[in-house]
């Protein structure tokens, strides 16, 4: 018993010491897959002894903006997200039955104690009402990842942020085309098509606001009662 508390208590401080760098850790390394930053890819022009002046491939554009059009670009999207839905819905069934048999008679007697009556009702009635709103707005600086055949840009990046004990992210992920870029190399986010726009934190406050694991358990389809 002497030799074990000993092990049992490096264990526990060992523990304790991994939770507490893994609760300070908020912001990750590495990008959530499918979020990361694109390097551009690197150009090679190729060799040509024309003996001319112009050399392909060593071209400087002077009268365009700074719109983003290759991969590697970065793109800011301005997040102007805000959608309200409500449904009601409302159900009322009733429905009544009513039965009587007369007295038989025997023998000449009328039996009046085997008369039968019978009553019967059911009533249901059920009501509905869901209301959501949600808003979203800032911006975030997302790089091209891809160019599609008809001009188009995948675009992909995320951001984060911590603030004392926990950090806040947005990502997003979507199809940009290049004439809802404006001047200023600004994009509504309402203007990126099969946008995925994902909002959250980790550390301790989201996880504050997270369920047991056994009150899930209780509120999910696997409890029958």
């Amino acid at each position: 018993m002497k030799t074990r508390f000993p092990q049992a208590l490096r264990l526990l401080s060992l523990f304790g010491a991994v939770t507490i760098l893994s609760a300070c850790t908020v912001i990750p390394e590495q990008s959530e897959p499918g979020y990361e930053t694109v390097a551009p890819i690197a150009l090679v022009p190729p060799v040509q002894n024309t003996g001319g002046l112009y050399q392909a491939g060593y071209d400087l554009v002077l009268f365009e903006d700074l719109r983003a059009s290759r991969v590697g670009d970065i793109i800011q999207v301005l997040l102007v997200e805000q959608m309200d839905a409500a449904k009601t819905s409302k159900t009322e069934i009733d429905k009544d039955s009513k039965t009587s048999l007369p007295a038989p008679t025997v023998f000449g007697h009328l039996m009046n104690d085997l008369g039968l009556n019978a009553d019967s009702s059911s009533e249901f009635e059920g009501e509905g009402k869901s209301n959501q709103s949600n808003h979203l707005s800032g911006s975030i600086a997302v790089t091209v990842s891809q160019v599609l055949p008809n001009g188009n840009l995948m675009v992909q990046g995320e951001k984060w942020i911590q603030i004392n004990q926990g950090g806040e992210f947005v990502r997003l992920k979507g199809i940009v085309r290049p004439s809802d870029v404006s001047a200023s190399n600004t994009v509504l986010s309402t203007h990126v098509a099969d946008a995925k726009i994902s909002y959250g934190g980790k550390g301790t406050l989201d996880e504050a606001n997270v369920t047991g694991w056994m009150v899930r358990f209780f509120m999910s389809p696997l409890w029958p009662f």
